[in-house]
């Protein structure tokens, strides 16, 4: 059984990183490239931090090193021990008391640079604690300390050290593999002219031969570009966004921008809750009051009238269980409370203006509370493709992804081939999606280039 379970997940990773490799636009790969060229030019500064430390800690240890035989030596004839206490002064300014806090400036400084490129390339998001807001959280002169010598000032050094190495990494990969192999088959190609003109043929046929080698490097090095980003921002995730301080930080942060916005959800949701049952069952209802009072009056001087009116006493009635059914579904459909994701997908499927493909993938039904949340996230971006996306097709896809013990998820997906460009303050209903998911610590993403269409993916815990 555990080789099984094991074989499984070697096989969702290898599937995982199939569609990681192949499933990106040439658009994409391109700045994928460019961004990994970036990180090369910057791991200089990234590793600055690490490099000033090591200058400082080898001083040290060759200074002490060297103090210490002059000191044995100086023993040795008297007891008058003379030092160059200048020089040692002013390296020890420089080295000790310079480089340290230096390096962990840096170091902060590196680590919002990365967050701010894999924010407005990638959209992976994350706290960013502001200057004097990390100083006010310590007291009196141990504020700037806190800030140059703290835990979070170490972390950063330790994650632009990671970051620097990995930029190294990546982007020599990158340079060599895909400039490096365009550049060569570029030149390649135009010294062939000239000997195709007036060369050998075995000339010829090496330069074609470097010519395919370099186009084929250049592909393989495309090929990898996704992996290597995705692996920059994995590092990025586990180093610099998901650190235990961090994400007690993030989830505070979070929690003060989702609460008010959470109230004033609730407070529209039940302020259409009680204009649909005004306007409609609440209006419906008076109208069988009436006609059951005028069949009452007529009851004895007109039966037939009065059986008239108490058919269509019957027939409103029915009309305004189904109002209040309508406004229940729009609560918790009872088909979801009774087959689950499976039978009510389709049904909300159908409710769209939009052709929608739906692709269910569950074993079995995850908690009552991950359904609710999952069928809400789907309904929400249907009406969002209905509305903004002009979209000409839809695909939903539930499934659930097997993790370590408890983790799994359920991930709903959610694709349209619209115009894109989904922005979360242009009323389209996001943070709304986003507060319900991340309430349970689930993620939700959103790629929506323009003119490309949206990809919208809720992670949400199997057992929420």
């Amino acid at each position: 059984m555990a080789g099984t379970l094991a074989a499984g997940g070697r096989k969702r990773a290898v599937r995982a990183a199939a569609e990681l490799v192949f499933a990106r636009s040439w658009g994409e790969r391109l700045i994928g490239v460019l961004h990994l060229m970036a990180s090369l030019v910057l791991s200089a500064l990234y590793l600055l931090p690490a490099a000033m430390l090591a200058v400082a800690a080898a001083w040290i240890v060759l200074r002490a090193a060297g103090l210490v035989r002059k000191i044995s030596e100086r023993v040795a004839q008297d007891l008058a021990v003379t030092l160059p206490l200048g020089d040692l002064v002013i390296e020890g300014l420089i080295f000790l008391v310079l480089f340290p806090p230096l390096a962990t400036l840096i170091a902060r400084l590196s680590c919002a640079i990365q967050r701010h490129r894999l924010e407005s390339v990638f959209g992976v998001t994350g706290p960013g604690a502001p200057v004097l807001e990390m100083l006010s959280t310590s007291t009196g002169r141990f504020r700037v300390l806190g800030f140059l010598f703290g835990r979070d000032a170490w972390t950063a050094v330790v994650y632009s050290t990671a970051a620097g190495l990995q930029g190294l990494f990546s982007g020599g990969i990158t340079i060599g593999l895909v400039v490096y192999g365009i550049a060569v088959s570029i030149g390649s190609f135009l010294g062939l002219g000239y000997l195709v003109i007036d060369g050998a043929a075995a000339d010829i046929a090496r330069l074609v031969t470097v010519i395919v080698g370099g186009l084929l490097a250049a592909f393989v090095g495309f090929l990898l570009v996704p992996l290597l980003v995705g692996l920059e921002v994995e590092v990025a995730r586990r180093l610099l966004l998901d650190g235990a301080d961090v994400r007690v930080r993030r989830r505070l942060l979070e929690v003060q921008d989702s609460r008010l916005r959470m109230v004033d959800a609730a407070e529209a949701e039940r302020r259409r809750i009680e204009r649909d049952l005004h306007d409609g069952a609440q209006q419906q209802l008076l109208a069988v009051t009436m006609t059951l009072a005028r069949a009452r009056a007529r009851f004895d001087r007109d039966p037939e009238q009065a059986r008239s009116l108490l058919d269509q006493a019957q027939a409103e009635a029915k009309e305004v269980m189904a109002e209040l059914r309508e406004v229940a579904r729009g609560l918790h459909p009872r088909v979801l409370t009774d087959h689950g994701l499976e039978a009510a997908l389709p049904v909300a499927a159908g409710r769209c203006p939009v052709p929608v493909r739906v692709d269910v993938d569950l074993p079995d039904r995850p908690s009552r509370r991950a359904e609710g949340i999952g069928y809400y996230v789907v309904c929400e971006a249907l009406t969002n493709v209905a509305k903004h996306a002009a979209a000409d097709n839809v695909a939903v896809r539930a499934e659930r992804v097997r993790g370590n013990r408890r983790d799994d998820l359920l991930r709903l997906t959610v694709t349209d081939d619209g115009a894109g460009g989904a922005e979360p303050d242009a009323g389209t209903g996001l943070y709304g999606l986003w507060d319900r998911v991340n309430a349970v610590d689930g993620a939700l993403r959103v790629h929506s280039p323009v003119g490309e269409g949206t990809v919208l993916t809720a992670d949400i815990p199997w057992e929420a």
